[in-house]
């Protein structure tokens, strides 16, 4: 009876706990539960998607389990899968068109947005023409082959009053945007190094890899662009190492394998390490270190709540997520829905067209560096700096 003195009244009596707002899926699911949604009286967003590759099929994903987008169109060019795809997905709906086919998208008024994902050397085209149309834009990155073509794009869409977003996905992850949360409440103070970890899994398709740009404006944006996210600056000074270790990535005169250091105005020192084949699963890491401490989101596991396994040869622990789907499909759901809220007019883009094309610009530099062994100074106009220093 040593503990009876501690009985507390029924928890009936007492206040409902709050649950706390970390939780993200249990409060879209009280949203759906109780109907209290604060979008219910706006219009659908009715869209079409370009490409359903690789991350195609996950912008395809998030379109047909939204209550605030249908989709009207898809274009895709491997038309074999058209039947296959309508079945899969119940699209009854949706009319199929292939690249050639595609102006009927652009002069169809019941279209507002337009999604882009397929292959990079595509998109400055599409992007034009949704725009001149007078289509949102919602494109996986990047927007053009070059920072001018960029610069162009974001010029027409400023023109035409429409939104051009362009997806860093790892900026609408929980933990990813946590880190910076709590960096910018001053819980390291003052960041001394910036760390990030980003080893590809499954290793990519060689035909993937010819036409992606290079592991330099494919693979190391997302790590320049979450690091000059959290800080809230751009380095003044990069050193790049890359190699191939793989003969099919050297023969496409491409690198595997990347270590850069940035150095950035107030003394902070960002690291990256790339990598395109990790045999253990999709091996992602960012960390934030000062004199109060550090802040680290690690690797997720898809069984986290049973941590190992013990036998002879010692514990084991569960894997981490295996590729990017997986890894930041949270992620991807909340981007698009940010996405919906920018058509909508509810907020403005989380993602900057200055912010897209400073990281072009510091991929060049650090592409430029692996390139001739030599550090590279970057220099930056007042308008190209951020805004949230």
């Amino acid at each position: 009876m040593a503990t009876a003195k501690f009985k507390e009244t029924s928890p009936y009596v007492k206040p409902k706990p709050i649950p706390p707002v970390e939780d993200y899926l249990y409060n879209k699911y009280v949203e759906d539960l109780t109907l209290k949604a604060d979008n219910q009286n706006e219009p659908i967003v009715k869209v079409a998607l370009f490409g359903v590759g690789r991350a195609g099929t996950i912008h395809l994903m998030s379109t047909v389990s939204s209550t605030r987008a249908q989709l009207l169109y898809i274009v895709d060019d491997i038309e074999s899968n058209w039947q296959k795809m309508r079945k899969y997905w119940r699209l009854d709906d949706v009319t199929f068109l292939n690249s050639k086919q595609s102006d009927k998208v652009f002069k169809d008024p019941n279209v507002d947005a337009v999604i882009v994902a397929s292959p990079t050397f595509t998109h400055e085209d599409i992007i034009i023409k949704a725009l001149q149309a007078k289509k949102a834009v919602f494109c996986e990155k990047p927007v053009a082959e070059n920072r001018p073509d960029t610069a162009k794009c974001y010029e027409i869409a400023k023109k035409v009053g429409k939104p051009l977003f362009c997806a860093f996905n790892r900026r609408f992850d929980p933990s990813y945007s946590n880190v910076r949360e709590r960096v910018r409440k001053g819980e390291v103070g003052h960041v001394h190094t910036i760390k990030t970890v980003a080893r590809d899994s499954p290793l990519p398709t060689i035909e993937y890899l010819k036409v992606s740009g290079g592991i330099f404006h494919d693979c190391m944006v997302h790590d320049i662009d979450i690091i000059t996210w959290v800080i809230g600056e751009y380095p003044d000074k990069v050193s790049v190492l890359a190699e191939a270790n793989i003969p099919e990535i050297k023969a496409i005169n491409d690198f595997d394998t990347v270590a850069a250091t940035l150095h950035f105005p107030s003394g902070t020192l960002g690291m990256i390490d790339l990598s395109r084949n990790s045999s253990f699963g999709y091996d992602q890491r960012l960390e934030a270190f000062g004199p109060k401490g550090m802040v680290l989101a690690d690797n997720e596991q898809p069984i986290h709540s049973v941590c190992r396994h013990y036998d002879l040869q010692g514990p084991t622990t569960a894997p981490i997520w295996y590729s990017f789907a997986s890894r930041f499909l949270n992620g991807y759901r909340r981007e698009f829905d940010h996405f919906i809220d920018v058509v909508h007019g509810k907020v403005e883009s989380m993602v900057k067209s200055k912010e897209i094309l400073a990281v072009s610009k510091i991929a060049t530099a650090c592409e430029e560096s692996a390139r001739t062994g030599k550090i590279v100074t970057l220099n930056w106009m007042d308008g190209e700096l951020p805004d949230n220093q």
